[in-house]
């Protein structure tokens, strides 16, 4: 079984149980909903940029699995509660046990371990291999979009392409079905209509989406926005408070062939994926590894390591992992990624690269180093070359060097772990300073790495009818470095430039 299947088929069965919290209960109750709707008609995507009318259009109907485009169709979910959280809604009253207090807002009374006490409970596990061939089929790219040339090509998410007869046409490579199987739901997408979406006209295709369910559901941030590197505070939230069944598969490496085992005890050192309580998109999920050693949000290369295999397993180019450091708008100081599936290409995959130093083009067992062209935030590209440990070591250690100096940072993982854009930024520092405009500020758009990498969650609904490319690259504009600074971070993560 497949890491995407192992995932959604832990779904499925959870589903069926009705205390199922978070993004389970929403999948259960979205699957219905869809089940009750008419099916539209399937519409063909055009060649070239869809206009708005027609990217608005096509995220109010859902069409079935097989016509899926990603320039017409974006499958979301709505945001909800964590068990957490209703006990934070919800406060227990003096001499109520917790599990009254669960039943009074509707919460089963299982699987109510906090994470922190899981250790020896059954808990699925997934373990994934340590061995990795760059040249193996699992590596699923999309560097054949990493350009502006108009995109026309059809990837449905169970591995079906189709392409135009245009000449201009690019192709996203991808495996046949049985390698890399992705089993939708029953009846297609999942789509509330409290969540909106909707692909931008434009060369780079950014997303905007209206999710304002999430401004007012995710948890508080809790952390200085002005220090990257900050003491753990267990009084704070963090995921050892997490509940059993917020908690999907143990994610834990192995020698041998990747498998999942269902029935499987947790450790005490388990590493664990855990449902995201505010998803923006579908299959949200968070990594979080060894979660009761309680680290703090900081990469380093051992960690970085295990999220290049986590996103190598999924097999698939439209599964992205994210990292936020502190002060780049990370919420909670407990090391954890973010994974998501989005199916189409972030603008940051469509942008060209160059150079970012001749002395830089090949490091570590043939990792290339090149930056971002054409884009509104100056960034770094980071290329696998000979092993995924050289590839988390570079990367790694670029982390570990901007902590030290203090400066906030996001990165995107993409191509199944082969490609990983890593974004030093000072939005904050800006917004301390009063240099971010007014008009900016008031959509309280925090950009973290889905937002930079062009995915822009909205939480005002004139913010999203009003979103454009243009927009969008001047609110992005705010995050970047100016030049002469960023060569300088591109020097204390990468050694000297030529």
């Amino acid at each position: 079984m497949s890491f995407v299947a192992s995932i959604l088929s832990i779904w499925e069965v959870q589903t069926a149980n009705p205390g199922t919290p978070s993004f389970i209960g929403s999948l259960a109750t979205a699957k219905a909903s869809a089940a009750a709707s008419p099916k539209p008609t399937p519409t063909a995507p055009a060649t070239g940029t869809p206009t708005a009318t027609a990217a608005k259009t096509a995220t109010a109907q859902a069409p079935s699995a097989t016509t899926m485009s990603p320039a017409t169709y974006l499958t979301r979910v709505e945001t909800v509660m964590s068990l957490q959280q209703m006990d934070e809604q919800a406060p227990t009253p003096p001499g109520t046990a917790l599990k009254d207090n669960l039943t009074r807002t509707g919460a089963a009374d299982t699987g109510l371990t906090q994470l922190s006490a899981i250790a020896g409970l059954p808990l699925p596990l997934y373990s994934y291999t340590t061995k990795f061939d760059p040249s193996s089929p699992a590596i699923q790219r999309m560097a054949s979009v990493a350009s502006l040339t108009r995109i026309s090509s059809v990837l449905d998410l169970q591995g079906n392409s189709e392409t135009s007869d245009n000449e201009d046409s690019l192709t996203v490579p991808c495996t046949d079905s049985a390698a890399s199987p992705l089993p939708l739901p029953e009846n297609g997408a999942l789509i509330p209509e409290s969540v909106l979406g909707e692909l931008l006209p434009g060369p780079y295709g950014f997303v905007a989406q209206l999710n304002e369910g999430r401004a007012t559901q995710k948890r508080p941030t809790e952390v200085h926005v002005d220090q990257v590197v900050q003491p753990f505070d267990s009084a704070k939230f963090n995921f050892t408070k997490a509940y059993k069944r917020e908690a999907l598969f143990q994610f834990e490496p192995t020698s041998n062939k990747s498998k999942l085992m269902e029935a499987a005890s947790a450790s005490s050192n388990l590493s664990v994926v855990l449902i995201n309580i505010s998803p923006i998109e579908f299959g949200h999920v968070l990594l979080v590894p060894h979660v009761n050693e309680c680290l703090q949000q900081l990469v380093d290369p051992s960690t970085m390591l295990m999220a290049l295999h986590f996103a190598l397993e999924a097999g698939n180019p439209y599964f992205r992992v994210g990292y936020n450091s502190l002060g780049a708008y990370a919420t909670i100081n407990h090391l954890h990624f973010q994974a998501y599936f989005l199916q189409t290409p972030f603008p940051c995959e469509r942008a060209p690269t160059k150079p970012l130093g001749s002395a830089l083009k090949r490091k570590r067992g043939g990792v290339k180093i090149s930056r971002l062209a054409e884009y509104p935030v100056n960034g770094f590209v980071i290329e696998v070359g000979n092993s995924l440990e050289d590839m988390a070591a570079v990367v790694g250690e670029a982390c570990l060097n901007m902590q030290v100096a203090n400066i906030p940072h996001n990165l995107l993982i993409c191509d199944s772990g082969a490609r990983v854009f890593l974004w030093p930024q000072n939005y904050a520092e800006r917004q301390a300073a009063g240099l971010v405009p007014e008009e900016i500020l008031a959509t309280g758009v925090n950009p973290a790495t889905f937002e930079i990498a062009g995915h822009m969650v909205l939480k005002r609904r004139e913010d999203y009818d009003n979103m454009s490319q243009q927009l969008a690259w001047r609110m992005l504009e705010q995050v970047s470095l100016p030049e002469q600074r960023f060569m300088e971070v591109a020097q204390t993560c990468f050694g000297k430039m030529d």
